[in-house]
């Protein structure tokens, strides 16, 4: 056992949203038409349904092989993490595309053309979908209001600033929490990228996170951040309402010493795998920083994820970056 994490201390491996559509073996492959935006798809929705159905039990399946505890549905039918959330909701019309954050991946940038509405769960039947399709708990995932009111363009419509568009979008939100609480979902992230770029924000942030907070009934509420440097708002990210607090690491070079040297109040998820290379750590390695970066924190239980989804990998890499997770488990001597 590692010296300082003699103490008794439950480790939980997760995926962390979205996971490797295009399988690497016979029988796992599927046409890439089906995943086509709809004004470039010539098939049947019926048939992109089945392909869709058929994709998301592949990828339970395949999770469930890595030896983690918590997975999701793999985001399959997302054509990114911005507007298949805002494409559902009316005010809203989807544009061309836009960089995601400082990445090579591309979201379709939402148009605010008047006022919000939610008419149904817009991803909720999706989660009890892969409820029933799993032994192990499937955690939905949600963009945040803050990351998705940045990430849209005001062209009409009610809200004149990014903090009203914001605050309509917390609510939303809260009302999806509510409904996949509602359904049984035990854990519920949010994410929200956005406010690493502007750390002045954060007040705002935990404002806007307040009613999901309050909608969670018995689920824990898991706050994501990504694709940033998260040290500088560390203190501050402690602070929000929030279950699980998840960190990538990856882009956030004197985090870890952060942590060990002031613990933290929230559970953490640690996102130590990156999930946007397809180098393969040494798990010796990552156990050996989970030793350091917990020198001081006092909570019985600690998540372990990758630094963001897995959707832009390879399958075989994907797969194995979970099992990574696992074996890093191992390396630690302590089981969930």
């Amino acid at each position: 056992m590692l010296r300082s994490l003699e103490r008794s201390m439950k480790f939980l491996l997760q995926n962390h949203s979205s996971y490797a559509r295009n399988g690497d073996r016979p029988g796992l492959q599927r046409p890439q038409w089906a995943y086509a935006p709809p004004e470039r798809a010539d098939n049947e929705p019926t048939e992109v349904g089945t392909v869709e159905r058929s994709v998301i039990d592949e990828i339970i399946h395949e999770q469930e092989q890595t030896g983690i505890d918590i997975i999701t549905d793999g985001q399959v039918g997302w054509h990114d993490p911005i507007s298949h959330f805002m494409g559902a909701l009316e005010g809203v019309r989807i544009n061309g595309l836009q960089r995601y954050f400082d990445t090579q991946f591309y979201f379709r940038q939402p148009v605010i053309t008047a006022a919000l509405r939610r008419r149904n769960p817009l991803v909720c039947g999706d989660f009890v979908k892969a409820r029933h399709a799993s032994r192990l708990r499937v955690k939905p995932v949600l963009p945040g209001p803050y990351t998705l009111a940045r990430l849209c363009m005001i062209e009409s419509g009610p809200y004149a600033t990014v903090t009203a568009l914001a605050v309509a979008l917390s609510e939303i939100v809260a009302a999806e929490v509510s409904d996949l609480a509602r359904e049984g979902a035990q854990i519920i992230q949010l994410e929200e990228p956005a406010i690493l770029s502007r750390p002045t924000d954060i007040r705002l942030l935990r404002h806007l996170l307040e009613p999901a907070w309050d909608a969670r009934g018995s689920a824990e509420l898991m706050v994501a951040t990504y694709f940033g440097d998260a040290e500088p708002l560390y203190a501050q990210l402690n602070s929000l309402p929030a279950d699980v607090l998840a960190l990538d690491f990856t882009c956030s070079p004197k985090l870890a010493e952060a942590i060990a040297s002031t613990g933290s109040s929230k559970v953490l998820a640690l996102g130590l795998i990156d999930g946007r290379n397809t180098r393969l750590e040494d798990p010796h390695a990552v156990a050996s920083q989970i030793e350091t970066i917990l020198k001081q924190y006092v909570l019985d239980t600690a998540h372990l994820l990758p630094s963001c989804g897995l959707g832009h990998l390879p399958r075989n890499v994907a797969r194995a970056k979970l099992e990574l997770l696992a074996r890093t488990r191992q390396q630690l001597h302590v089981f969930s």
